[in-house]
């Protein structure tokens, strides 16, 4: 499967060649082993399909003010369609709310060339390969910080994060944190916490099928995160 690229400009480059960096990782031998295997094996729905199998490369505008930050890529989600949280339920509702706070161009992402665009926002993940039971080891998440931390720093327009999930929540803390003392955040659902360069970074539940399915996530509380996000930037 070609991984789709558009038109580039000085800003983007960087981030460009961090991407391939990304693409070519193979630094985590239980995470290669797993996604190959998904890969060729695959599931009966989507056995006639084309698996990307290999690290998924962040996605959205190289300007964004908006970083979203997930787990990992789903096993036939982006592990297969190859683009950050595309072709699986959780990415169903992530890019529906995004569309309502106009962030996205369409309410929908199902495969890499179906004209999705993000206008100032960037999505990635804490690790960059798909997990089995979507579970990340200590030393996978380590492995992939300094992608993360790249990330950040090339960012350079960034205002707020919002990390889906304790463990993006926990990352983008260790990589952001204000240098003086401060008594750590406990994660929760829509708080918020003040970061370094004038940086917001904002909580969210992950919006996975257990949190979906339960109630625990609701539409209406993605889309208060992702307005906030919007009233944190300025026009």
């Amino acid at each position: 499967m070609a991984h789709p690229r558009k038109r580039t400009s000085s800003r983007s480059l960087p981030i460009i060649t961090l991407q391939e960096e990304v693409v070519n990782c193979s630094l985590c031998a239980r995470l290669v082993a797993w996604r190959e295997q998904v890969a060729l094996e695959k599931v009966k729905r989507f056995a006639g399909h084309d698996y990307w199998g290999k690290p998924v490369p962040s996605f959205g505008d190289p300007g964004a003010r908006l970083l979203v930050v997930g787990l990992a890529p789903a096993a036939h989600g982006a592990n297969r369609t190859g683009r950050m949280f595309t072709g699986d339920r959780s990415g169903d509702w992530l890019y529906r709310a995004l569309y309502r706070a106009g962030f996205a161009n369409q309410p929908a992402s199902t495969h890499c060339e179906d004209g999705l665009s993000l206008d100032d926002c960037y999505i990635t993940a804490v690790n960059h390969c798909a997990p089995p039971a979507n579970k990340l080891l200590p030393e996978e998440i380590k492995n992939c910080r300094e992608f993360l931390s790249r990330e950040m720093a090339l960012l350079t327009r960034l205002r707020v994060v919002v990390a889906l999930g304790k463990v993006a929540f926990d990352a983008v803390f260790r990589e952001m944190a204000e240098p003086i003392t401060r008594p750590r955040p406990k994660f929760a659902h829509a708080i918020e916490w003040p970061l370094q360069r004038d940086v917001k970074l904002i909580a969210s539940f992950h919006p996975s099928q257990q949190n979906t399915f339960t109630g625990k996530l609701t539409g209406p509380m993605l889309d208060r995160v992702f307005s906030r996000a919007r009233d944190l930037i300025p026009e």
